[in-house]
């Protein structure tokens, strides 16, 4: 189940990043085929800080999750709960804003439950 975790994290990490990364670099969204009218319920223009905040926090987070998993931090599945939180509040905030739903969200959301699930049972809170 560890290794199930690690690549959950990894996995969600590296596309986190990437996707962040290409909305940073082409703000307007043309290289993800998104239109900025899906921004217009927003507080944003562009998908330059909604790239930013994914890259960073929603990648990043789950980056040091991976790597503390990995390494056997003590911290691991303190780091991995939050990667699972936050992920699960990048969806549904990102459901609410843009009203629009994409096969893919639920795909992530279903993924950020799975590693809560998970980073519970690691940590001994109940057993399956």
């Amino acid at each position: 189940m560890r290794w199930l975790l690690f690549l959950l994290l990894a996995f969600t990490a590296l596309t986190a990043s990437i996707s962040g990364l290409l909305l940073v670099s082409y703000p307007d969204g043309s290289l993800l085929q998104l239109s900025t009218t899906l921004l217009s319920g927003t507080p944003f223009r562009s998908f330059l800080v909604p790239g930013i905040i994914l890259a960073v926090i929603v990648g990043g987070i789950n980056l040091v999750a991976a790597v503390f998993n990995m390494l056997s931090h003590p911290f691991r599945y303190s780091w991995a709960m939050a990667s699972s939180v936050v992920l699960i509040g990048w969806i549904l905030a990102q459901m609410l804003l843009i009203n629009t739903l994409h096969w893919l969200q639920f795909v992530y959301l279903f993924i950020a439950i799975m590693m809560l699930l998970l980073t519970w049972q690691l940590k001994g809170k109940w057993a399956v």
